[in-house]
């Protein structure tokens, strides 16, 4: 059995009919049986094809049963409905899970902290991969093209013009949810995630006083911060906060420290990552005296958010939650 080779391009993700060649090529993308036909496939109703990043995913085959996750916002979201069995292996975790899926995470072997090789995917034996980013699925990272593994990646991470969100919503992030209920033959439990996401995005009280904010995510020498189209804005829009890098067509992007300095912002989002925590960020901006002066710093108004968090995916209105609380208590003269 053949498969497509996945690479960097993206085309905007919508459905589309099933036709011709691409028919005939869905079997490789759907983590199907040797056994499989492109004739069995080119019988799927019309609706049932989903173009996922220029490639496309029938949702009318039989449900993955040996998955692979790269990225925590794959596993996450499998976790969440209710398919940590499914799930032989991941790589590339962020960071811990939430408690509340600790004991289900558990026993989902981690076989790489990075890319995960071809090797050590395909002795897991998956009949699919489910990547947070596009970039995992390229030949130097899980090596997929020709090795009959059918293949998903979370919409959102599509990152080529047209296909990419032109901003991103949580109405976005839960029709992605809805999506992948549909991929993973979970439908039923996505649209009940999705209703109580919904409920508890709703409940969230945005602040009214009118805040500016920094999402400083990563870097030293010039730090790479949330953008203006990404799940960091998405998520600073909730809250009733105004991003000074609002203005850049992107979803994180290098911001000189002139211009977060010129901003002066009142709070400061840290992302706490294993390998750049919000304690060695703070460290960073004391020690600077350009940066030390800053208001925020002088009177430590300081958010933490964890770096899993602030991808596009599950965890994105608890998150937004639990920043409201720790906004709340920020004073602010």
């Amino acid at each position: 059995m053949t498969n497509l080779a996945r690479s960097l391009i993206t085309l905007p993700r919508r459905i589309r009919p099933l036709t011709g060649p691409t028919a005939a090529g869905l079997l490789a993308l759907t983590g199907c049986s040797s056994t499989s036909t492109g004739a069995e496939s080119s019988a799927a109703p019309a609706e049932a094809v989903i173009d996922n990043c220029g490639s496309d995913v029938d949702t009318a085959a039989a449900a993955p049963e040996r998955i692979v996750t790269i990225k925590s916002t794959s596993t996450e979201l499998l976790i969440a409905l209710g398919l940590a069995d499914r799930v032989i292996g991941s790589a590339f975790q962020d960071g811990p899970v939430p408690e509340e899926w600790a004991a289900a995470a558990a026993d989902i072997p981690v076989i790489s902290d990075f890319a995960p090789s071809q090797e050590s995917v395909l002795e897991l034996e998956p009949d699919f991969v489910f990547a947070g980013w596009e970039s995992m699925l390229t030949a130097e990272a899980a090596g997929l093209a020709g090795l009959g593994v059918g293949t998903y990646v979370a919409p959102s991470a599509c990152k080529e013009a047209g296909y990419q969100p032109e901003k991103l919503t949580f109405d976005e992030v839960f029709t992605e949810i809805a999506e992948a209920g549909r991929v993973f033959h979970a439908e039923e439990a996505a649209a009940d995630l999705v209703a109580e996401q919904r409920s508890a995005l709703e409940a969230i009280e945005a602040d009214d006083r009118g805040l500016t904010v920094l999402w400083n995510s990563s870097g030293t020498d010039t730090p790479y911060v949330g953008a203006g189209i990404g799940a960091p804005q998405m998520m600073m829009e909730r809250l009733g906060l105004t991003n000074i890098a609002a203005d850049v067509a992107d979803t994180w992007s290098p911001l000189g420290w002139e211009a977060i300095i010129d901003s002066d912002p009142d709070v400061i989002v840290l992302v706490d990552a294993s390998w750049n925590a919000a304690a060695s960020k703070i460290e960073l901006l004391e020690s600077n005296p350009a940066t030390a002066a800053l208001g925020a710093v002088q009177s430590s108004r300081y958010l933490v958010v964890p770096f899993a968090a602030g991808e596009a995916g599950v965890r994105n209105v608890s998150a937004t939650a639990d920043l409201a609380q720790q906004l709340a208590a920020v004073d602010v003269e």
